[in-house]
């Protein structure tokens, strides 16, 4: 085991969280790449999304503690976290990313980051490792790194938040949910996944691609 890859997760569940067949797809591509998943989250609170209604509960939960059920107990809390430690980042997608890991969801290019997760994402864009991010979180990344690197990402197709990724100075380029965008000039990848995937084996696919294009790029 060579390589560590930090995987930044945001709960447990595409409503309110990580979409957990992304992140487990994610973690499974990882290892059989011969790399170390690093699994970590920021240890703030939520608001619960009751998944078999869609509806909010009106609870809280952790971000930490609910990540730390993909990842079988063995995650770190991403203030504790440093750049140089890792050899590249990826970001699942699921609501998670969009509204705890930045609030995308609700105020699009004009997000505000996580304070830990801002610092890790810049601190890699500036050592040069690669970022890899999936389904909705490809908008995190173009929100954190927008005015400064005007990366070139892929959320699928969908109009609306390519047209708010592209207010955040970053390129949106449309993509089939089997394949991935790479920007080799700053060491972005991106795949759709669950933005377009209608058969949980697309989604598998094009994220498998992705990390493999991400471990490509150490």
């Amino acid at each position: 085991m060579g390589k560590k890859i930090g995987v930044v997760l945001s709960g447990c569940g595409v409503y309110d969280g990580s979409e957990i067949q992304e992140a487990v797809f994610t973690l499974l591509a990882i290892d059989r790449g011969g790399a170390e998943a690093v699994c970590m989250a920021p240890d703030m609170e939520f608001p619960e999304v009751n998944h078999l209604s869609g509806e909010a509960s009106g609870a809280k939960r952790n971000a930490l503690v609910e990540a730390a059920r993909i990842a079988r107990g063995k995650i770190r809390n991403i203030k504790e976290v440093q750049a140089a430690e890792l050899d590249a980042v990826i970001f699942p997608g699921g609501f998670g990313a969009a509204k705890n890991l930045c609030n995308f969801a609700e105020k699009g290019a004009g997000a505000t980051i996580h304070t830990e997760v801002a610092r890790l994402l810049t601190d890699m864009a500036a050592a040069k490792k690669p970022i890899g991010a999936i389904c909705i979180a490809p908008a995190l990344i173009a929100a954190a790194l927008g005015k400064e690197y005007r990366p070139k990402v892929t959320i699928g197709t969908d109009a609306g938040t390519a047209a708010a990724i592209r207010e955040t100075g970053s390129e949106h380029v449309e993509c089939p949910v089997t394949e991935f965008v790479v920007d080799r000039d700053h060491k972005i990848v991106t795949t759709p996944a669950y933005m377009l995937a209608e058969r949980i084996s697309d989604a598998a696919e094009g994220i498998d691609k992705a990390v493999r294009a991400v471990l490509d790029l150490i």
